[in-house]
């Protein structure tokens, strides 16, 4: 089995690594491989998974949907108050 090293692992990164294996109740190596090994699964590209997260927040807002599609408008919205 291979062996990872990561050299200067950002101290917040590496900090929510650590919260999240405690709540699992895993080591921090043992949370590492878990959650590569689901990213890796998931064969998502990122352009995917925003596309996936938007569509969920429209469907929370339904009311709200076009304008998270256009900050423009708002922006213009908001300056014509």
């Amino acid at each position: 089995m291979a062996t990872l090293q990561i050299r200067n692992l950002p101290d917040d990164l590496y900090q929510a690594l650590v919260r999240k294996a405690a709540q699992e109740r895993r080591s921090v190596s043992q949370q590492a491989v878990v959650m590569l090994s689901n990213e890796m699964a998931s064969g998502e590209t990122d352009k995917a998974r925003r596309a996936r997260i938007l569509a969920e927040i429209r469907s929370h807002h339904p009311g709200r949907g076009k304008a998270l599609s256009n900050p423009a408008k708002l922006i213009r919205e908001d300056r014509d108050r």
